[in-house]
């Protein structure tokens, strides 16, 4: 039997037929409704009656059913904007917890998919606050759950840069409208257990990532993946590595390595620049995209124990991840258009 709401004439019906005498699992039948449907809507609309003979007895009204149904609703709220479009739900939890996007992506993705719900981002994570999905909760989102409060330090400086500061980087670069301009990273596994980390660049432009294992977080590590990257690309690796930022760390010390180029002796490759100590917002690219990382490598995992291949596909997976200030373009499919303006070949990083 399929799931539906007492009607007024619903109600208008059961009274009548009540009054003639006939009971409950006869009405429920007459109606087209269960026992048990019948049994509360017969509470909710039961009051004393007094007869002629002033005895009294207990009846069921229409009307006092009516009134009580209408005031319940008034304290019922909007109905839940997904209705009943169940494979729209199953659709944001499954993006959402298994593929491991945010909800504003989840929701971009089912757009594309063609649903015809359609709720936006602070709803969804109204009804994630509500617990109205059987699976999906706060714990679960890549983000929300994992907000911590840190108590403010005072920062000293420990070293000063190794080389050329911010400052001295061109003001254009700012703006993101030109192509090239990079910020560099590490990602370090459980500390004092693992030996391995991540080299992490970002485009600035257009988001892509490059995300490299080395051997450890040395400065001749860091080095040595430039060097890699140099010799794959020759001499397109300048005109795709204007500039490179990069932080006060102990692995970006070797300056001079850094913006070498190992092909043509006695020139640079790229430009290498410093952060101010403690201003990660000075790139700011790089911070968003290892939060993404660590979506796949959550704090505390040794990266020993993930193979050059999973960090490929944690690359790709961010690479072709839909993101809201590219209108849910990927940051590959914008890299891919630019590289094209470059060179007519296919570039693998």
């Amino acid at each position: 039997m399929k799931y539906k709401q007492m009607t007024w004439n619903d109600r208008v019906k059961m009274e009548t037929l009540l009054n003639a005498g006939h009971n409950r699992a006869y009405v429920a039948k007459f109606l087209h409704f269960s026992r048990a449907t019948i049994t509360r809507e017969y509470k909710r609309g039961i009051y004393i009656h007094t007869n002629s003979d002033l005895t009294e007895c207990e009846r069921y009204s229409a009307e006092v059913a009516q009134r009580d149904h209408d005031y319940m609703q008034t304290s019922k709220g909007r109905p839940l904007k997904v209705g009943n479009d169940m494979e729209f739900v199953e659709f944001v939890e499954k993006t959402i917890i298994k593929d491991g996007c945010s909800p504003a992506v989840a929701l971009a993705l089912a757009r594309l998919q063609g649903f015809k719900t359609s709720i936006s981002s602070n709803t969804l994570y109204r009804y994630i606050d509500k617990g109205l999905f059987l699976e999906l909760t706060n714990k679960k989102l890549p983000v929300k759950s994992k907000r911590k409060k840190h108590p403010k330090k005072v920062r000293v400086q420990k070293r000063a840069s190794a080389g050329e500061s911010i400052e001295n980087r061109n003001k254009d670069i700012l703006s993101r409208n030109d192509f090239g301009h990079w910020e560099m990273d590490t990602v370090r596994g459980k500390q004092g257990v693992s030996k391995t980390c991540l080299l992490v660049l970002t485009e600035r432009k257009t988001r892509n990532e490059i995300i490299r294992k080395m051997p450890d977080g040395k400065a001749r590590s860091v080095v040595s993946e430039l060097d890699k990257l140099e010799k794959r690309l020759g001499g397109l690796f300048q005109k795709l590595f204007k500039t490179i930022t990069v932080d006060n760390g102990v692995e970006f010390a070797d300056y001079a390595g850094m913006k070498r180029s190992l092909l043509h002796p006695g020139t640079d490759r790229t430009k290498i620049y410093y952060c101010h100590p403690y201003s990660s917002y000075e790139r700011g690219s790089n911070e968003n995209a290892n939060k993404l990382i660590r979506r796949h490598i959550p704090k505390g995992k040794n990266t020993d124990r993930y193979s050059h291949q999973q960090i490929r596909y944690i690359q790709d997976w961010i690479n072709n991840y839909p993101r809201k200030l590219h209108g849910w373009r990927t940051a590959g499919e914008l890299f891919r258009v630019e590289v094209a303006q470059i060179t007519p070949q296919m570039v693998i990083l």
